[in-house]
């Protein structure tokens, strides 16, 4: 596969950093000092799913290999935003970040099939998609880029939040303006559901609905709740029409340096801690979505058949390559 070399070089900043993190020593020879220290960027805070999950991989990680290894994971973009941090894991400056889904694509477009509309069906879908090795060649793809994709997480499923009634079939879409990431396939998925997608800042969009600017926004309902937006749109659908990846990704020079038994408990692990991050986002949705039922949210289930339908023609339009087709075919496949 051919190297796209999309990432600029690192920063000053960036270098600095880097320096510094190869100062204090993270390869084999710091065994002697303790154990071999993980450094892992995380662009969230220490609440969130994903940073548990990533917790307990290192608590089983360090008993698996008898204290040889520990995960060392700095939140809130302490290394810097998921760029950043995709930089340092390919320089070696750290071994481990969590990226979005997009910046993996500039390496190799088929990730794109990953986030494509409806491609799951419902979060145990993706959950089976994810952990049942189906996308391994994918994850191994991008390496000769200085980096391996070790496994996915889940960033939950966006769904539609309106002001007006609950949205329950892509007729309720109609004349419905609703808000979107500032990303073309969003608002031509929008279009094919029906409605009308305005790309806009997310922290525009809670006084957007306020004002009549939009009619409503989508999200999942940890975003939903912690921006209180059901303030504004307080009718949430279950329409699950886009369900995020962010990717595990790890230095693939610290990788061919592990012994192999270490490198296959470690990639045991690693797959293992997906479903724990899946566990772990299931029970903050749920306490999301109590916190805004107490505010007078309410929340709907919707028969996302019809939405699939109408928006098979732009799934037809995003797959180019027949590995993106093969992809595709060999997720679908999965759906319950």
């Amino acid at each position: 596969m051919r190297t796209i070399n999309a990432l600029p070089k690192l920063s000053l900043i960036g270098t600095v950093v880097a320096a510094g993190l190869f100062l204090t020593g993270c390869g084999e020879d710091s065994k002697a000092a303790g154990p071999v220290i993980l450094k892992t960027a995380f662009n969230q805070s220490e609440h969130n799913p994903q940073f548990k999950a990533l917790q307990d991989f290192s608590q089983k990680l360090e008993a698996a290999t008898g204290g040889k290894y520990k995960l060392e994971i700095h939140p809130n973009e302490l290394l810097g935003d998921q760029r950043a941090a995709l930089e340092l894991v390919q320089s070696g400056a750290i071994q481990l970040a969590v990226v979005a889904n997009p910046l993996v694509e500039n390496f190799n477009k088929n990730f794109s099939v990953l986030a494509m509309p409806y491609i799951y069906d419902n979060p145990a879908h993706q959950r089976k998609v994810f952990t049942s090795g189906t996308l391994d060649a994918l994850f191994s793809s991008t390496k000769g880029n200085g980096f391996e994709v070790l496994t996915a997480y889940t960033a939950g499923a966006r769904s539609m939040y309106v002001k007006g009634a609950p949205i329950k079939t892509p007729e309720d879409m109609k004349g419905q303006k609703i808000r979107v990431m500032q990303s073309d396939t969003m608002v031509k998925m929008l279009t094919c559901m029906g409605g009308t997608g305005v790309p806009m800042g997310q922290g525009e969009v809670y006084s957007a609905i306020q004002q009549g600017v939009l009619d409503g926004a989508e999200n999942n309902e940890i975003t939903y709740a912690d921006l209180k937006q059901y303030e504004v749109a307080p009718h949430f659908s279950y329409t699950r029409h886009v369900m995020v990846a962010d990717l595990l990704v790890a230095n693939e020079s610290f990788l061919a340096k592990m012994d192999a038994a270490d490198q296959a408990t470690f990639r045991k692990l690693a797959k293992e801690s997906t479903e724990t991050e899946f566990d772990l986002f299931s029970q903050a949705l749920e306490t999301a979505k109590q916190t805004a039922t107490s505010q007078g949210a309410t929340f709907t289930e919707v028969d996302i058949a019809p939405f699939q339908a109408r928006c098979k023609p732009l799934q037809e339009t995003l797959l180019v390559t027949p590995e993106q087709k093969d992809i595709f075919n060999k997720i679908r496949a999965l759906a319950n």
